[in-house]
């Protein structure tokens, strides 16, 4: 059954690209693909499966996600790191507020 799996991947120059493409041409199952240098963004359509391609795609040294509409978890995940951050602001400031005071 063919699935679509979208990454993030890091990729600066078309030397990135070549990378990401040899790697991906290598691979068995894939349908098509389309590497997209101005999105960081790579899909994969074909019989694979997304840790397979993900792996894959990694061995290029590139930094490689899954795209956060593909990955649930991963996007849930970003939040909850980034709502510590704003609470600590939220406490810094009135803190400062007293200390003027």
């Amino acid at each position: 059954m063919a699935q679509t799996v979208v990454l993030k991947v890091g990729m600066s120059c078309q030397g990135c690209v070549g990378a990401v493409k040899r790697v991906l041409n290598k691979m068995e199952g894939i349908d098509s693909y389309d590497v997209n240098i101005e999105e960081q963004k790579v899909t994969v359509i074909g019989n694979v499966q997304p840790d397979a391609v993900f792996q894959t795609v990694s061995k290029t040294g590139k930094k490689t996600a899954f795209w956060e509409a593909e990955a649930p978890g991963e996007a849930e995940s970003k939040p909850a790191e980034a709502e510590p951050k704003a609470a600590e602001v939220e406490t810094k400031a009135p803190a400062e507020a007293v200390a003027v005071v």
